[in-house]
């Protein structure tokens, strides 16, 4: 595309320069997604440059290191102790200890089952004393991924203890070849309330996000390569096991007979968009004009029209929701109104109707989700309203700009500046929009042409809606609905970056400073 300068911008129409600038947007987005696997590729380039600096240091720390360094290889904290570091040497000796006492007695057996994920399921075993076969359960294919998966997490915490240990005896070595005195018990107690005591305070929070957010996650990833299910349940009704791409490629691949989850996924996928994307701006421009005509000099009781607004967030989505769900049913007030006004012969299914593809039941979760989102926008846009300086619209009105020029040429860059990096959080909450979605229509209509995939898919599901439909039931497919939520975050991650690296709140952070 051509690349105008600052002159011949100015010089276009304003159709030309919105044309200009939209192709300009897309235009940017290739260029940002070859600067995002470029950015991978460096990452793993210097992934792998630091870890072989890592295993030279370590060489050459054995190498050249003493006898307390070299013995610190194979007991972790006898150099330090060598060395009169005591409470720092015992540390590392406890951990060490900690970590052969869990390997021999549990952690070796979890590693060992991890490839099959369980050898002995559930069978009928005869009972002499009972003379009759009874069921005995055998190996758990849950217990044995989860406690698998951490102690593949402790292990990697302990080779990164040891690599610390190696790293200390060499620094002290260092340390004591130089003529320096090495800090002692007291001092690295005083440094952890001290210089250090960032890391005290970082230690709780940080193994509880290990524990409650990075084990789960990697736990859903590795879900989704197995066969896990209702009926593979692990340990109740079958064990699971190893199931490799397969499900990936029945959610991806085509089949072209029967059930197509590939064609569910992409028409899933695509409504997420247009939901997201018109759930975002209706709220964005109607908020801000919302808070513009509350903020207008001339309104009274500009207190008690926010506060009105504000109730709307105070009452519980699951409370509103439901309430405006039942008024819109078939049988609910509004369909009763205009029964009695003689406005319509027949009530209206707002939530069953499979005309058009579902139009009105979407239509309806998009002008419903308006009425809940409008609250937050317009207080956010209150108070950046209220920081745009006045000189701004007195100097464009002695120039003769109407207010629609204001707007555009004021309010609504200065808006977008500010505002852009929350739009991006916005739409990518949207996609994940699970409580106006299941609360208002629970995912109706039935979608006939994809009811046959997991979880009786409908016209307004989303992505996460339909995840939690495969979840739940008899069949409970965990194992397809941890795909869709690998896929839900490969989409919502490149939407994100992309569009991060193309705002002009990023680009031109200054302009505005």
């Amino acid at each position: 595309m051509k690349r105008y300068s600052d002159l011949e911008f100015l010089k276009l129409s304003k159709g030309q320069k919105f044309l200009y600038k939209l192709t300009s947007f897309f235009a940017a987005i290739p260029r940002a997604i070859g600067n995002l696997f470029l950015a991978i590729g460096r990452f793993f380039k210097n992934l792998g440059l630091g870890v072989a600096n890592e295993f030279k240091d370590i060489f050459t720390t054995f190498k050249e290191g003493d006898w307390k360094t070299r013995a610190s290889f194979l007991v972790m904290g006898l150099g330090s102790i060598a060395r009169g570091q005591v409470l720092r040497g015992l540390l590392f000796l406890l951990f060490e200890i900690v970590f052969i006492f869990y390997m021999v007695t549990t952690g070796g057996y979890w590693m060992s089952m991890l490839p099959s994920l369980g050898k002995i399921g559930p069978h009928d075993e005869y009972n002499a004393v009972l003379d009759a076969y009874t069921k005995t359960y055998g190996d758990n294919s849950f217990k044995i991924l989860l406690y698998g998966v951490l102690t593949i997490f402790f292990i990697v915490a302990f080779l990164y203890t040891w690599r610390m240990n190696v790293k200390q005896n060499k620094i002290a070595q260092e340390y004591l070849k130089a003529g320096r005195r090495l800090k002692s018990s007291g001092d690295d107690l005083r440094s952890l309330v001290d210089e250090q005591f960032y890391k005290t305070l970082l230690a709780l929070p940080l193994t509880g996000i290990l524990i409650f957010t990075v084990l789960p996650i990697v736990f859903m990833i590795l879900v989704a390569f197995t066969n896990y299910d209702g009926t593979h349940d692990g340990y109740n009704n079958a064990l699971f096991g190893w199931q490799g791409f397969s499900n990936f490629r029945t959610l991806l691949t085509w089949s072209g007979s029967g059930v197509n989850y590939s064609a569910t996924f992409g028409e899933i996928l695509t409504w997420t968009l247009i939901w997201a994307f018109f759930a975002t701006f209706t709220n964005y421009f109607l908020g801000m004009f919302v808070a513009m005509m509350i903020n207008k000099k001339g309104i009274r009781l500009k207190k008690l029209w926010r506060t009105v607004l504000v109730m709307t967030i105070a009452i519980p989505q699951f409370i509103s929701l439901l309430y405006v769900s039942k008024m819109f049913a078939k049988n609910g007030i509004v369909n009763g109104l205009l029964l009695d006004l003689g406005w319509i012969k027949q009530a209206i299914d707002f939530w069953g109707s499979t005309a058009n593809n579902g139009l009105l039941p979407r239509v309806m979760v998009i002008v419903i989700n308006i009425w809940i989102g409008i609250p937050y926008l317009m207080l956010i846009a209150t108070g950046i309203l209220m920081n745009i300086p006045a000189d701004l619209y007195e100097s464009s009105r002695i120039d003769g700009a109407n207010a629609w020029q204001q707007y555009t040429k004021i309010t609504l860059p200065y808006m977008l500046f500010i505002t852009g990096p929350y739009l991006l959080t916005s739409f990518t909450s949207n996609m994940n929009n699970f409580n106006v979605i299941f609360l208002l229509t629970g995912g109706a209509p039935t979608n006939a042409a994809a009811s046959g995939a997991a979880g009786s898919v409908g016209y307004t599901d989303l992505l996460i809606t339909w995840l939690f439909k495969i979840t739940t039931g008899a069949e409970a497919q965990y194992y397809l609905a941890s795909v869709v939520g690998i896929m839900v975050f490969v989409v919502v991650a490149v939407i994100s970056l992309v569009v991060y690296n193309v705002l002009p709140s990023i680009k031109n952070e200054e302009d505005f400073q």
